[in-house]
């Protein structure tokens, strides 16, 4: 029988949407945000329906999570099929079930080759913890470092790595010890950049090229000097990053930090964590956000945990849209990190880590984007955005748009002031100080025009990161809807 929350929305009575959202609004804590007051019914492909038959274009899909699109019909035949087979069977009752048996077998064909050790969790936040505690566990080293910026979590362990902003840290303290922030490479807001005019950081563009940015080294040598002063090598177990900054405003690192970083890491015998929960399962148009910069790892890897692997990054953690929206996670790792003797049986664990029916979602979701060719199509499709909206930057007010940035399907764009010059060289810089809540607004005025898209980081600025499996009208329309929005919301302030 129906409650009363759904008879009210049943009813189809004016209002009935609104009275039904304060009602679970009474129940929800304040500290859970809602971004916007619809009701989902039903979600395909691009596209989200509302219970008042409103059609919205999902340019979140989920923040990165539904990377086939809502309900594809080989992920949804495939959990279908499963739950009517077995719905858990906990990983650590039994050795496994054919869903797990499947799922490994693909992750075996798309993880890196020497990654081949796999624990399975239900969350990213989750499986950042247990690969700290890997991390911990394999060196005997008990400090991490993490880079500003970043985003791994809201559990108490990946809070503590997390500075994209203070809020999700705020009033939880003390976080977890041994935690230390480095700097990451914002080349826009590089003050070596800016005193150059940005003439090693182009003028935004849809493709920029490596080879245009030219970095000033400086991340690297505060990582040293972090080593020298806080974190001393020996207590050093690993450095954390996501290959491309997520939450914290989707800015790619510039050419040769992150083989500058895997250096680093195998001089001082310190583990190189990926996480790749945002930026994995295809979506910058590679499967693995980190093989834009880092060569394919050696199939067999160096037999001492103390020494770094010459290749990728040691272990690698995936989530989000690796199964289409179910909850599953994982690390990969190198075999000689987790010997038994260093982790022996009952250390890692977790009661729906390998689900069943998230093992199924997961498996077809793998499926999906190598049958219909989603690395192709993010790196399409990505490029189209890209171009369409330095186009739009360019026909805006100078350093109204400040950057356009990423890979694949992972596109930023950060806002500025229109009083930059919106060039490079010195007489033009690229970059003056938006006015506050110009990234929200413009959000606002898209979900005014039925387009869901996200802000960004601490700064003003957005994130497209559509479903894998968007078309190029799609794309189209929302160039459109967006340029709309900035219009709107330039033309007010």
């Amino acid at each position: 029988m129906a409650g009363r929350l759904a008879s009210l929305l049943a009813s189809g009575t004016a209002g009935a949407a609104r009275k039904a959202l304060d009602g679970v609004y009474a129940h929800t804590p304040p500290g859970v945000i809602k971004f916007n007051d619809v009701v989902i019914a039903s979600g395909e492909g691009c596209w989200l329906t509302t219970v008042d038959g409103r059609k919205l274009l999902d340019m979140a899909s989920g923040i990165g999570a539904v990377s086939t699109g809502h309900c594809h019909p080989a992920v949804v035949a495939a959990v279908q099929a499963q739950a009517a087979k077995v719905v858990h069977a906990q990983q650590n009752v039994v050795g496994a079930h054919t869903a797990m048996v499947d799922l490994f077998d693909r992750l075996a064909g798309v993880l890196p080759p020497n990654l081949d050790q796999y624990f399975l969790a239900n969350s990213g936040a989750e499986a950042v913890d247990n690969a700290v505690k890997i991390a911990k566990a394999a060196t005997g080293r008990p400090n991490i470092i993490a880079f500003e910026g970043g985003f791994h979590g809201r559990t108490l362990g990946a809070m503590a790595l997390t500075s994209s902003k203070t809020i999700y840290r705020q009033g939880f303290g003390p976080t977890l010890a041994g935690v230390h922030i480095a700097p990451y490479p914002y080349c826009l807001h590089c003050k070596a950049q800016v005193a150059m005019g940005h003439a090693g950081y182009p003028t935004v563009t849809g493709e920029r090229r490596h080879a245009e940015i030219s970095c000033c080294g400086g991340p690297l040598e505060s990582l040293e000097w972090m080593l020298a002063t806080q974190s001393a090598p020996s207590d050093t177990a690993a450095i954390i990053l996501e290959p491309i900054l997520g939450e914290g405003g989707f800015v790619a690192p510039p050419p040769g930090f992150l083989a500058g970083l895997r250096r680093l890491c195998d001089k001082h015998g310190i583990l190189l964590i990926a996480d790749e929960v945002q930026t994995g399962a295809a979506r910058t148009g590679l499967w693995w956000g980190h093989q834009h910069w880092l060569p394919a790892a050696p199939a067999s890897p160096p037999t001492s945990a103390s020494h770094g692997n010459a290749g990728g990054p040691d272990l690698l953690v995936f989530a989000k849209g690796i199964a289409s929206g179910y909850p599953l996670a994982g690390v990969a790792t190198r075999r000689e990190l987790v010997p038994a003797e260093r982790m022996p049986p009952g250390t890692l664990g977790g009661t729906y880590g390998g689900n069943a029916v998230a093992c199924a979602a997961a498996a077809a979701t793998i499926d999906v984007i190598n049958n219909e060719c989603l690395t192709d199509n993010a790196r399409e499709r990505g490029q189209q955005l890209r171009e369409g909206l330095a186009k739009l930057a360019a026909e805006l007010p100078p350093g109204l748009i400040a950057d356009v940035r990423g890979c694949g399907l992972m596109v930023g764009v950060e806002f500025g002031g229109v009083a930059a010059g919106g060039g490079s060289g010195s007489s033009s810089p690229r970059f003056s100080t938006p006015k506050k809540g110009i990234a929200s607004a413009v959000t606002k005025a898209c979900a005014a025009r039925d387009m869901l898209l996200l802000t960004a980081g601490a700064r003003e600025s957005v994130r497209f990161l559509p479903p894998l499996t968007i078309s190029s009208a799609e794309v189209d329309k929302a160039l459109g809807l967006f340029g709309e929005a900035v219009r709107e919301v330039a033309t007010k302030q």
